[in-house]
């Protein structure tokens, strides 16, 4: 099925670069931050693309919306990232029409999640997704849309065992501190950052680790003093972070920053030290790798990192397939309703024109017409509508029959029901 937007020239696309071809370091170059939406938005309209919205993730970045080709979405968003057009289409993914919808509903339910049932993406669409409409990027294609990858990421959520067990990117950090750190309750962990991940990455140590000497820190020293607060960890101000790096055996970074925030620098040359590095672009810089008295993990890493619960997830995905089907389902028959629209409003001002013309020729004529007969022949040309609306909406398998009949019966030109 092609989808197409207002401007018929244009179709429905999904144009994207993710973990499945490109490590975190490419990933980092095609990062696309908050701080671009009005700008992107306002440079895309006067290309003439006027509904989209793009996700970025530390797995994903995504531009869902309409363009008149490929290469017109490519060269407009490579403008906002440090990359190149050219490298991008080496590793880019492009879907359109069905398989573009299909694609999100896919994200949307954790099967395309670098770790299978991860439902963090689904958090990210509704915050990407608000950030564009704000920026005037929305139509009732969009919204309906993502409300449908909603509806999909709920349900198989709660009612199949995609997400069961511990597996997921925050979780992974976890996961390789049990299996790489011994005498843990003796070690310094520092986390730095508390954006979703860093939260989360908070709460399953937490969690695991409920005696473990865990210091925050961040930017905005009042966010990690509301999460200290609440689970009783020590907070230092972003001033100290150097101090605190000098102390740490453990550092966890989920800055989410366009550019390093640890480096060389920053730690002393013969300090031991594990560092897992959550952000995309990277924010650990990665020559601290090569030294042999540290450890560095990043996203891609972590990922490979999961528990025995994928495979009793991977019988699930029958399941979730079967969830997604039923909502395609149901979002194309309310798109397939939507396009009727047009035609149903057309027919209805063109009886809408014969009664002022015959109106005006009665007055021509010095007839009288009071209010409720001028209401009652409105009500009428509604109640001709409606039957006329009903018909095709009931008989859609008919409806382009049904519409070149009335064009016909009005001696109306081709394309004026439109």
């Amino acid at each position: 099925m092609i989808i197409r937007g207002n401007n018929n020239q244009h179709k429905f696309y999904v144009v994207g670069i993710s973990y499945e071809k490109a490590d975190a370091v490419v990933r980092g170059k095609y990062t696309f931050f908050p701080e671009q939406v009005n700008a992107f938005t306002a440079k895309a309209k006067e290309k003439g693309m006027e509904t989209f919205f793009i996700v970025s993730t530390c797995n994903r970045t995504e531009f869902y919306g309409f363009a008149e080709s490929e290469e017109q979405i490519v060269d407009h968003y490579c403008k906002f990232t440090e990359g190149n057009a050219d490298e991008f289409r080496q590793f880019m993914m492009v879907k359109e029409g069905e398989e573009a919808v299909n694609h999100l509903f896919r994200v949307s339910s954790g099967l395309e999640s670098q770790i299978l049932g991860d439902f963090d993406i689904i958090g990210q669409i509704k915050i990407w997704f608000a950030r564009f409409k704000k920026a005037g990027a929305s139509t009732a294609f969009l919204e309906r849309l993502v409300n449908t990858a909603i509806q999909i990421s709920k349900k198989v959520k709660n009612e199949t065992l995609l997400s069961n067990g511990s597996a997921s990117v925050a979780y992974s950090a976890v996961n390789f501190i049990q299996a790489t750190q011994k005498d843990l309750m003796n070690k310094n962990i520092l986390l730095y950052g508390i954006g979703k991940i860093g939260r989360n990455t908070c709460v399953n140590l937490v969690k695991h680790y409920p005696t473990a000497n865990l210091t925050l820190i961040n930017r905005t020293k009042e966010k990690a003093e509301v999460l200290g607060m609440k689970y009783d960890i020590t907070v230092k101000d972003h001033t100290e972070l150097e101090a605190e790096l000098a102390k740490t055996d453990i550092l966890i970074v989920a800055t989410g920053a366009s550019m390093h925030t640890v480096t060389e620098q920053m730690i002393p040359f013969d300090k031991e030290m594990t560092i897992i590095d959550m952000s995309v672009p990277e924010n650990v810089i990665h020559t601290l790798g090569s030294r042999e008295t540290i450890q560095l993990v990043n996203v891609d890493g972590l990922s490979r990192m999961v528990d025995d619960t994928i495979a009793a997830r991977e019988d699930a995905i029958p399941e979730a397939l079967a969830i997604i089907d039923l909502y395609r389902v149901e979002f194309y028959e309310w798109l397939k309703t939507r396009e009727l629209v047009p035609y149903i409003q057309s027919f209805k001002d063109r009886l809408d024109f014969f009664h002022q013309h015959e109106l005006h020729n009665l007055q021509k004529d010095n007839f009288q017409i009071n209010e409720n007969e001028d209401l009652l022949t409105q009500k009428v040309v509604q109640k001709i509508t409606n039957q006329f609306a009903s018909y095709l909406l009931e008989n859609r398998d008919e409806a382009d029959e049904t519409i070149k009949l009335i064009q016909k019966m009005f001696r109306l030109k081709q394309g004026e029901l439109q």
